[in-house]
Parts: structure tokens; C-alpha cells; sequence
């Protein structure tokens, strides 16, 4: 039994006990919202004895998944044959997809585009258009489709709704983008909740079983979903509706990137027979930050009211200094820096700031000041190119229908694969509607190129094909080493004598 009583404050424990039905808990910062998550699991699991697997709790980030699960497992008592299901969203939905797929017409085996994969893409479509893409830019398309989707817009939405020329054009790139990931057997990251509510709203038979298998559901920061995470919950909830949302409407920041503050402010109109709990006690700051980040939310329009209370009285005062541009700003910083180092010297200081470009100033003006610092974050290790190489490779023999996958190692290491020889086989493609491994395999079965271009695609088809094989029956660990040994990549990363193949 999970006790509530020493470890939760009242409203906590009232929030972790209400299991029953739809659920608000409005949880400011710092008031323990992550904790009632937690005990709320456990309470389900230890006290109502409700199976493991019958709950379902999602968030926004892998670290927060991540942290909520040792969280829940460390109340857990040990030997249970079964976990709750504590992800993101598009880790459940990527779930989900990999059973389901096939009934909308996708194969189990699809490929997920990261962000280079999709620019790629967007690049080749242009291209495809006889776009410059000094004329419309491909991330400028990119922004759009990721727009839309989040939004639940189509191509022929955004083409109904086009003012100019250069929206015309980003619907039609937005509709062979869907196009050619659809040949490709592809989704991109937003594909992953489109694809889910659309295979629960065109499948009762899935949206039953789910419903069936998931009794209780928990959405954690509410106030950061978007439509189509909004539509995804009430399919989850349709049989039962013991759904629990925790989120704070003062904290809605994320609409420019689809997040609906209407889905938390909502919530008793969609579900009559709601609860609303407030966490208004603060753990984490004191009197003094409470009372100004108070007078501040307290002229949002749209909210629903919390009185937040700590503590912890007094604290340090707020201080609040309006630059009149970026540079002074950063002689500000450092100024304040160097006052504090001379009372703590041996003491670390951290400087927060919206977007990588500010970093530059910030960086000036502690040199000037002989401020020793360096710069939290570099180049994620999934960003390298020998990372990416390697996870297309490991694609391709899932998929080999990846086109951009396909297309980043068809040279790599160099074979004999120019520029001319991919240009031709993508107009083929194109002209005769095959992926660009069909097209291999045409182009090889039919010669339709010089021996020595065919010589090159054989075995480049040869070899994939080897490695689709042993991918069934390898391990990855040991299908990692053949594909780099058996590729020649590792050879060529030593031949380059760069610091990657060192």
C-alpha cells in the first residue's frame, strides 16, 4: 500500500485519490505536480489494484517519460508481470503504428524521417517542381507542412486558403512531400499523431481495443497540446473517461508551434462531470518570486485563477532591467557577473537565453570582461555524419523503399555513383512511379545504363540486399559491424583522415 499521508499535503493526496472519472488538476511550477503523477500511478496500481497495463500516462519529452518511470517504479513493490505505459506522445503513437499501420495502408516496416531526412525530402520535391530554392525555401516549406499538420491541414487546405503565388506552390510541395513519403513508406515526426487519429477514427476495431486495454489515462502539461493531441485523448477516452490532464493554463507559451490553450480551458465542457483540483502550495520558490510571477499571469485574459501560497517568506527581490538594445543587454549581464564573482569568487553562474544567435554578444562581453565561460550544448551526436550514414544503412534494410535514406548512402562510401547517374534514376522513377530502389533494380535487370555504371549499381543492389537478408538474423550489434565492415565505410573513414575516422 502506497502511503499518501506522509508523503502528499492534502490537495495532492485529493488529486492522487480521485480516480474515478475526469480529472483537472491545475499544478502551478514547484507545487508537485510530477509527485501526484507519480503516486497517482502507484495508488491505481497498490491500492484500487488496477493492472499495470491498463494505464497509459504521456507527456511531451523522453527525459520527462524517462524521469516519471524511475519515479513510478521506485513505489512500485517488486515482481509485477506487467508495466503501466509512461511515454511521449509520439512514442505511444509510434507504438501504436507498428501494429496497425497496414489498415491505413502503410507497412509495418515504415521509416521515420528525423528533421535533415524531411528537409531532404522537401529539397528533392523542389527540385522535382523546377523550383529554385532561392525562390521558395525548403525550410520555409518545411515550417509550413509542420504547421498544417499540427493544425489538421491538408495540402488542399492550405491550397484553398493560399492569398499568393508562393503559398500556391508550398501546397503543391506540401502534396508531393505527402506524395513521395507515402512511396517511400515514410512518416515524418507529425505523421506519427496524424496517422494515429486518422487509423482510430477510420478503425472502430483499434480505437475499441485500446480503449478496452488503457482504463486509465494521464496527459501531463495539457496546456501544451494541439488539436491533434487533443483528438488522439477523446479517442482513447470514448468507452471510459477515467482521464486525469494535469497542465496550468499560465504556462501556455507553445502556440506557435500548435498548442491550444482552449483544450485546457475546455475541459469541463468536453467532460460535464469533471473534478477541478488546484495545487496551489509552492515548494520551490519563495514569497517574493511567487508574488511577482502572480502580479504578472494575473493579467492573462484567459485563465481559470490559482492563489499560489509558500513557505518559504521573504526571499530575494525581483530585479528587472529593460535594455534599450541586444549589446547593452550583454554589458548588463557581465557587469552583474563580475559584482557577484567578487564576493563568490569560486561560485557558477548560468545565462539563459532564447535562441543560439543571442550567444554572440554574451560571448563579447565576457571576453572583454575576462569572464571565463563556456557554452552549454554542440553538435547532437545523431547530427554527425557518420551517425546518419550508419542509421540509413540500418534503415535501408527495414525499408529499402527510403528513398532519402537510399539516396544519402547510394554513394557513400564513393562507388562509382555520380550526381548525373541519381539525377537520371530519379527522373525514371518519376516517369515510370517507382521508388528509387525499384528504379535499381529496373535500370540493373533492364542495362540501361554504360557497364560500368551498372557494374556499380549491381553491387550496391547486391549488397543491400545481402544486408536486408542478415538483418533477420543478426543481432544489431553484430548486423552494426557487418554493414560498416562489409560496406567499406569504415576503410574509407580511415582513408579520409579526418578526426571522424580516427
Amino acid at each position: 500500500m502506497i502511503d499518501l499521508e506522509k508523503n502528499l499535503n492534502p490537495q495532492q493526496r485529493k488529486a492522487v485519490q480521485t480516480s474515478e472519472g475526469p480529472v483537472l488538476i491545475l499544478a502551478w511550477a514547484g507545487s508537485g505536480k510530477t509527485r501526484v503523477i507519480t503516486y497517482r500511478i502507484a495508488y491505481l496500481i497498490e491500492n484500487r489494484k488496477v493492472r499495470p497495463d491498463q494505464i497509459l500516462a504521456v507527456t511531451f519529452t523522453n527525459k520527462a517519460a524517462e524521469q516519471m518511470m524511475q519515479r513510478v517504479y521506485s513505489l512500485l513493490r517488486a515482481g509485477r508481470s506487467s508495466n503501466p505505459a509512461i511515454s511521449t506522445f509520439h512514442s505511444f503513437c509510434g507504438r501504436v503504428l507498428r501494429r496497425d499501420i497496414p489498415a491505413i495502408g502503410y507497412g509495418r516496416d515504415f521509416t521515420i524521417y528525423d528533421d535533415a531526412d524531411q528537409l531532404s525530402l522537401v529539397k528533392n520535391c523542389l527540385k522535382e517542381m523546377d523550383l529554385d530554392e532561392k525562390v521558395l525555401s525548403p525550410r520555409a516549406v518545411l515550417s509550413r507542412v509542420s504547421y498544417a499538420k499540427n493544425h489538421g491541414l491538408t495540402p488542399e487546405d492550405i491550397y484553398q486558403q493560399a492569398y499568393d503565388p508562393t503559398t500556391e506552390k508550398t501546397a503543391v510541395a506540401f502534396g508531393l512531400y505527402e506524395k513521395r513519403l507515402k512511396q517511400a513508406n515514410a512518416l515524418d515526426f507529425d505523421d506519427l499523431l496524424l496517422k494515429t487519429v486518422e487509423l482510430l477514427g477510420n478503425h472502430p476495431p483499434v480505437r475499441s481495443r485500446l480503449n478496452e486495454q488503457f482504463r486509465y489515462v494521464m496527459v501531463d502539461e495539457y496546456q501544451d497540446t494541439n488539436r491533434i493531441q487533443y483528438q488522439l485523448i477523446r479517442q482513447l477516452t470514448q468507452l471510459q473517461q477515467n482521464l486525469c490532464v494535469v497542465g496550468d493554463e499560465d504556462q501556455s507559451i507553445y502556440g506557435w508551434r500548435g498548442a491550444d490553450i482552449q483544450n485546457i480551458l475546455s475541459f469541463e465542457k468536453d467532460y460535464p462531470q469533471a473534478q477541478i483540483i488546484k495545487l496551489e502550495q509552492n515548494y520551490r520558490s519563495t514569497k517574493n518570486i511567487l508574488e511577482a510571477a502572480g502580479s504578472v499571469v494575473s493579467n492573462n485574459v484567459a485563465r481559470k485563477g490559482k492563489s499560489l501560497w509558500t513557505e518559504k517568506v521573504g526571499g530575494e527581490l525581483v530585479t528587472l532591467y529593460e535594455a534599450p538594445d541586444a549589446e547593452a543587454e550583454a554589458v548588463f549581464v557581465a557587469q552583474q557577473i563580475l559584482c557577484y564573482l567578487r564576493l563568490y569568487p569560486n561560485d557558477s553562474l548560468a545565462v539563459l537565453y532564447r535562441t543560439n544567435f543571442q550567444s554572440r554578444l554574451f560571448e563579447e562581453a565576457c571576453r572583454r570582461n575576462n569572464i571565463q565561460y563556456s557554452v552549454v550544448g554542440g553538435f547532437s551526436f545523431y547530427e554527425r555524419a557518420e551517425i546518419k550514414d550508419l542509421l540509413s544503412y540500418l534503415k535501408l534494410c527495414l525499408n529499402p523503399q527510403d528513398s532519402v535514406s537510399l539516396l544519402r548512402i547510394l554513394n557513400t562510401p564513393p562507388r562509382g555513383i555520380g550526381k548525373t547517374t541519381v539525377d537520371t534514376l530519379e527522373q525514371e522513377g518519376r516517369h515510370r512511379s517507382l521508388s528509387l530502389w525499384d528504379t535499381i533494380q529496373y535500370a540493373v535487370e533492364q542495362k540501361t545504363f554504360t557497364p560500368r555504371t551498372l557494374h556499380a549499381l549491381g553491387e550496391f543492389r547486391d549488397t543491400m540486399e545481402e544486408f536486408i537478408k542478415r538483418a533477420k538474423e543478426k543481432p544489431i550489434s553484430e548486423l552494426i559491424q557487418y554493414v560498416m565492415d562489409r560496406s567499406g565505410y569504415v576503410r574509407w573513414l580511415e582513408g579520409e583522415g579526418t578526426e571522424e575516422g580516427i
